[in-house]
């Protein structure tokens, strides 16, 4: 079975990279970006019985200054 984890900043936290980010974009004439966020995905594959949830809230992911979300791959 394969998952895919997202994990990204909750939207109250500044995002300096996100941020860097945009502003090289506009540097380069994309002048129509407004705003980015970075995050990071891990695709996982596991066992049945993993607890999934459990893994990506306790390891993949700093609760206190980020989201996750879980995407079943089959």
């Amino acid at each position: 079975m394969k998952a895919r984890v997202y994990v990204t900043l909750k939207t109250s936290v500044l995002d300096p990279q996100g941020q860097t980010i945009r502003s090289a974009l506009k540097g380069l004439g994309h002048t129509g970006i407004e705003e980015v966020r970075q995050g990071k995905f891990f695709e996982i594959t596991l066992s049945e019985g993993e607890d999934l949830e459990s893994i990506a809230r306790e390891v993949l992911s700093n609760p206190v200054i980020e989201d996750y979300r879980v995407e079943m791959l089959g």
